[in-house]
């Protein structure tokens, strides 16, 4: 087999480097710099009580508990969150277009919790077998469903605390409900359970108990109480929808959160195609998040900007902080995530070399090559090692995005002035920093580049007898 001439001036990084993944080892560690700002960010959204519905182990045998539970809360919340925007009273208000897009986000949501769910056989379901097609007395909230072409009924429960069987039942909402009823009843076929949230269940698969899981109660109990401002008695609208979209938000930090750590675990365990599947969900959430920052896009200027002002967004005189998400858990997930490259070495099986050399590349170049790629022990790692690249994209992209969204929804001042995440190695703004420093996976980039020229050198020596002859 050909091997593809390597060059002998492809630097590979220290921080390629097989070792733990750690957020102090990074080249550039995001941080929040104004650690009473990122406390009263907490306060405000009421994440120490949220972070509580989160850990709570109700479910010993169930393994994937604290990965699932806040997906499906932040899906929860974002039913509340259509209700409070088509019951806007706001004649301004964008009500059908953000209707349309939490549509979409709960659409969205709904696929990655499906995905999640996948192989999951320990969650706490209720059977429906033994209801026999008869409605239980005592459920008000379940349906009977007549299966197509057959005689044989099936009892669909559904939850009783759930916004979104409330929701099915408004005029104003009943078609956006059933929509996302039916992306449920889509999304979870190739789950062992459904979510019991109104969805057909024509398979009559088991249904997550999903009120005992999520707690709805105690969940929106958790939302903002909107007082009227001192003098003028205005009811900002925008502080419930600014709360609400960063309750969401934070319930996928924390789902991203956990999803990095099994995913080193299934590394750790050389599981390749289970951690590849992982990362692709990975990339997935990242790209959801800047889907929810997006909503920020239909606020009304003149309302949101006068609670910015009203909440202090800005930090104190004399300080080049602007507005930021003061998000302790965001900048986490953005460390973590940047420390998988440290993992490359570890999936191909050699170790840096500490001078530089191409042993990485080389061993990069070797697995892209062989014919037995897929094959054996080798099985997944082209797909975990694309993936990785993918996260990279996405993450890059939502932070550029995030840039964007500051100087469209607050102006270019405050975008070119944006310092609050982050404490910048250089005076530079640090979200342009970003993108002036390495890509994350060197190696990579250099072995796919040097196997494009190898190619290229053989179809042109290919090529050559064909134009004598």
């Amino acid at each position: 087999m050909a091997t593809p001439k390597l060059s002998s001036v492809s630097p590979v990084r220290r921080d390629d480097k097989p070792c733990a993944p750690s957020s102090s080892s990074s080249s550039t560690v995001l941080r929040v710099q104004d650690a009473s700002a990122a406390e009263a960010y907490e306060q405000y959204l009421r994440l120490p009580e949220l972070s509580g519905l989160w850990k709570a182990g109700c479910f010993p045998e169930w393994a994937g508990e604290g990965l699932v539970k806040p997906a499906l809360q932040a899906l929860e919340v974002t039913f509340r969150f259509v209700s409070l925007a088509l019951s806007d009273p706001r004649g301004y208000a964008s009500r059908r277009e953000l209707a349309r897009q939490l549509e979409s986000l709960a659409a969205r949501e709904v696929e990655l919790v499906s995905a999640l769910c996948e192989g999951d056989r320990s969650a706490p379901l209720a059977e429906l077998s033994a209801s026999g097609g008869v409605l239980p007395r005592e459920r008000s909230a379940s349906e009977v469903w007549q299966l197509p072409g057959s005689a044989a009924a099936v009892v669909c429960q559904a939850s009783e605390a759930s916004l979104l069987p409330r929701l099915a039942a408004w005029d104003k909402s009943e078609t956006l409900a059933a929509k996302i009823m039916y992306a449920i009843e889509s999304q979870m076929q190739g789950c062992a359970f459904t979510l019991g949230l109104g969805e057909p269940n024509l398979a009559g698969k088991p249904v997550l108990q999903y009120d005992r899981v999520v707690r709805p109660h105690e969940l929106h109990a958790l939302k903002p109480k909107p007082a009227p401002e001192p003098k003028s008695g205005y009811r900002n609208r925008e502080l419930e929808t600014l709360f609400t979209m960063y309750q969401i938000l934070e319930s996928w930090l924390r789902a991203a959160s956990q999803l990095l750590t099994r995913l080193n675990e299934r590394i750790e365990a050389k599981n390749w195609e289970a951690a590849a599947s992982d990362c692709w969900i990975l990339e997935r959430v990242w790209k959801l998040l800047a889907d929810v920052e997006d909503l920020h896009l239909l606020m009304d200027p003149d309302d949101f900007l006068r609670l910015k002002s009203q909440l202090a967004v800005r930090a104190a005189p004399g300080s080049d902080a602007s507005f930021c998400f003061r998000s302790r858990a965001l900048l986490h997930v953005a460390n973590t995530t940047r420390d998988l490259k440290k993992r490359v070495p570890w999936v191909l099986g050699v170790e840096a070399d500490p001078n530089g050399g191409p042993r990485v590349q080389e061993a990069a170049m070797k697995l892209y090559h062989s014919r037995r790629r897929g094959e054996g022990e080798e099985a997944g790692k082209v797909e975990l090692l694309q993936a990785f690249q993918a996260v990279e994209v996405a993450v890059r992209g939502f932070f550029f995005a995030y840039r964007q969204l500051v100087a469209a929804v607050m102006g270019t001042a405050e975008a070119s002035g944006n310092r609050a995440l982050f404490v910048p190695a250089e005076g530079t703004d640090p979200l342009a920093q970003m993108f002036l420093e390495p890509p994350y996976y060197p190696s990579l980039d250099a072995a796919k580049t040097f196997l494009a020229d190898y190619w290229v050198q053989q179809m042109a020596g290919a090529s050559a007898p064909s134009l004598q002859s």
